[in-house]
């Protein structure tokens, strides 16, 4: 494999070019198996006759089983290795989609999508550990990329779904073939992922000695303050989740019932948005290695509150569908930087850092309708929608929490490159 500098490989190698195209596989994976998933319900809620309210019941078990999956496998990517886990929950995460469909009833429906959310949660944490051992030995920032992957397998999935529907094709035939290709793309890909380059699991301090090295007096309060650096980063990821929740929720609700738009126009916010995330992480890693982590997410979150705000305040469709598409273009590169940042605090124990913070950002996704929902019920819809927005302005008052810690000093006394590592 390519040797090592502090930073990355002296040069990029095919061993870490196909690790690197591992990463975005296992991305691209449960994106395209959450669209896949999504564009189907309708069919899944039909055939087993549920109301609204029962099918939530059953939509909640993927959040318990994702937020369950989280907590558990950070220590086992810490103590195995990214691509150890991660390769085998890709596989259960295509083999787990061929369970809704086939559920007869409430209750199994349920526990198949805990089982899915379980999958989906722990896969999050492990590719991104990954992601973040690639980044790091690939010397530049690489993350919003494997970001963006996902979103486009989110894209494809959907239309896949929605194109097998129109086609008739029923929920079984379509989850199930989907989930059989997606197995099978991990399992070719399995070999590639092994040559993530990782220190997990191999003893290294880190200093990258090889030899661990006993805490220093001065140090002792290290871990407590990395702890509450990854929780504060956490409650970025939670920030910026709680505006990604509510625009996939209320966006096309408030163009149409607050500003009386078409029921078509309606649906271009949240499209707006969908478009211009998935742009906006396309070139968030260049943007970060030219301006650096910090100066992204503050003027990420600049955009993304200051664009809200105002087309809140001039209220009119044709703003709205433009703010919220400044919305998804400012969201779009700070969950990456936060997840980044996480992962680079402390590589030693990347995993369980990245679960912390892949927990509240979720916990964010799913309350995020909520909060604006009681919000709304208060003040109304517009008002409520700037909740996310001023959350995404103290994500850019707290941008500093995302610079990269410097790397501590080799054993052998020579000075460390900082020219791949940007902090901003």
């Amino acid at each position: 494999m390519t040797p090592l500098t502090e930073h990355g490989p002296a040069e990029h190698g095919p061993a870490l070019r196909r690790a690197r195209l591992a990463v975005y596989v296992m991305f691209l994976i449960p994106g395209v198996s959450i669209g896949v998933w999504t564009a189907r319900i309708p069919a899944l809620k039909e055939r087993l006759e549920l109301g609204d309210g029962q099918f939530s019941l059953a939509l909640l078990a993927i959040a318990a089983g994702a937020l369950a999956g989280m907590q558990v496998v950070g220590r086992l990517v810490d103590r195995y290795g990214s691509a150890r886990v991660m390769v085998p929950l890709a596989v259960a995460q295509g083999a787990v989609l061929l369970l809704p469909a086939a559920m007869p009833d409430l209750i199994t429906l349920a526990a198949s999508l805990a089982l899915f959310g379980a999958a989906h949660g722990s896969l999050d944490v492990s590719m991104n550990a990954g992601a973040v051992e690639v980044e790091r030995a690939w010397g530049r920032p690489l993350m919003s990329s494997f970001h963006a992957v996902f979103s486009i397998g989110g894209f494809a999935g959907a239309a896949l779904g929605g194109v097998l529907a129109h086609a008739g094709v029923g929920a079984w035939p379509t989850l199930s073939a989907t989930g059989v290709l997606l197995a099978a793309v991990a399992l070719l890909t399995a070999r590639w992922a092994l040559l993530i380059p990782s220190e997990r699991g191999t003893g290294r301090s880190e200093h990258g000695t090889g030899q661990s090295t006993p805490p220093e007096k001065g140090r002792r309060g290290a871990p407590r303050a990395k702890a509450r650096g990854v929780l504060f980063l956490g409650v970025l990821g939670f920030c910026c989740m709680v505006g990604e929740g509510a625009s996939a929720d209320w966006g096309s609700v408030y163009l149409r019932e607050d500003l009386h738009s078409s029921a078509g126009f309606a649906a271009a916010a949240y499209a707006a948005f969908s478009i211009m995330m998935t742009a906006g992480r396309l070139v968030g890693d260049r943007l970060s290695a030219r301006f650096g982590p910090v100066a992204l997410v503050r003027c990420c979150g600049l955009l993304a509150g200051a664009g809200l705000s105002a087309a809140l305040l001039i209220g009119h469709p044709v703003a709205g569908v433009i703010g919220f598409g400044c919305f998804g273009a400012g969201l779009s590169c700070i969950v990456p930087q936060v997840f980044s940042a996480a992962g680079h605090r402390d590589p030693a124990r990347a995993g369980q850092a990245l679960a912390r913070v892949a927990s509240l950002g979720y916990l964010g996704f799913l309350t995020g309708p909520v909060l604006i929902g009681a919000a709304s019920e208060v003040l109304d819809l517009p008002r409520a929608l700037a909740i996310p927005a001023l959350l995404a302005l103290f994500v850019a008052l707290a941008a500093p929490a995302v610079r990269k810690p410097a790397p501590a000093p080799v054993a052998t006394g020579q000075a460390p490159d900082h020219a791949a590592g940007r902090a901003g």
